[in-house]
């Protein structure tokens, strides 16, 4: 990758995960009350996994170190071994998450096809369910994400979905890693978008700035089951208060301030208009993808996003670019991508 010139500011666009506690969040941390949480006895993990648990409608939760650890643990909770699960052919927990439902859980994945919104169409889904026989797996489970790729799934759509699925005797699971996101995009209580669904899996590390951790919600029942899988797969953690701490304080400060993000992210946007070979994806939330032309790849043979780089505007992808925008990224920064990235692509 090239090198940053010395006099140019980094801003790193390349997801919100890259985010740092801010001051006040690094206080609350430091002044968390702890205790052992795999003996259940951190006051604070408590707090947050019952704040949560009752945010979002559900029983209780669970918290996760990770996003990827949360969804595998709610997957194998759902299923048993020789059990499937219906999943879109782009969704996180089936491209991005290392297989890790059929590694470590014997789950068969069905990827199905996706809309460029993120649906899976019900025809289709009603057509990968299995049939009651030794020759097939059993499909147990309907697996959605909302934010999909920066897109907010529609509501409409989802309750149909999940009445459906209900009814072929499906459990119905939501990859919610930006459900916040989701949320003050829609004007919508996150609760209210979780109908329908039997489990969701949170992450308090992307929009809502915590160092790390994830909640996974649902049942009793279902919650008991999960924290076995938690233990199993190494996510025990002991004086975790700390970090709870940090994502009590995101819920309490973190969640309406992501409109701003989402506003940076439709400046990015309008921005980068009116330039040859380059298509612009409005963006719903704080996620913007950027379409490049054969042409414009070709000016750049070591790559557009070296060549971002170098003028300090940090992304991913390649043909397509990703930038993502956060509580990291100011309204100023906002503007020298938008001069870095008309530059480089102009």
């Amino acid at each position: 990758m090239s090198s940053v010139s010395p006099s140019a500011p980094v801003i790193d666009l390349r997801s919100d995960t890259v985010t740092r506690p801010t001051a006040a969040m690094r206080q609350a941390m430091l002044g968390a009350e702890v205790g052992d949480d795999v003996f259940g006895d951190d006051p604070t993990v408590n707090r947050l996994q019952q704040r949560i648990a009752a945010d979002l409608g559900f029983e209780a939760a669970l918290f996760m170190p990770s996003g990827t650890q949360s969804n595998l643990c709610a997957l194998m909770a759902h299923c048993n071994r020789g059990d499937e699960y219906i999943v879109g052919q782009m969704a996180h927990t089936y491209r991005w998450e290392g297989g890790g439902a059929a590694v470590l859980g014997s789950i068969q994945p069905q990827p199905l096809p996706q809309g460029p919104d993120g649906r899976i169409e019900w025809t289709d889904i009603e057509a990968a369910i299995k049939p009651d026989d030794a020759h097939f797996a059993r499909t147990r489970l309907l697996c959605l994400e909302n934010t999909w790729g920066g897109q907010v799934l529609d509501a409409a759509y989802v309750h149909d979905a999940t009445a459906r699925a209900h009814a072929r005797g499906l459990a119905t699971h939501l990859d919610g890693a930006r459900l916040f996101n989701a949320a003050v995009a829609s004007g919508r209580p996150a609760r209210e978008l979780l109908r329908g669904f039997d489990s969701v899996s949170v992450c308090f590390s992307k929009g809502l700035g915590a160092p790390m951790g994830s909640a996974l919600c649902g049942s009793h029942a279902f919650i008991r089951q999960a924290h076995r899988w938690r233990k199993m797969t190494g996510g025990g953690l002991r004086q975790a208060g700390f970090l709870a701490a940090a994502a009590l304080y995101a819920l309490d400060h973190h969640v309406q301030r992501l409109a701003i993000d989402h506003d940076h992210a439709r400046r990015l946007a309008q921005g980068l208009q009116g330039l040859t070979g380059v298509s612009v994806q409005e963006p719903q939330t704080n996620i913007v993808f950027i379409d490049l032309s054969t042409e414009v790849l070709h000016r750049h043979p070591g790559g557009v996003a070296q060549a971002l780089a170098a003028r300090g505007v940090l992304c991913t992808g390649s043909a397509r670019l990703r930038l993502v925008t956060h509580l990291d990224v100011d309204a100023q920064q906002v503007q020298h991508a938008i001069e870095a990235l008309r530059d480089v692509l102009g």
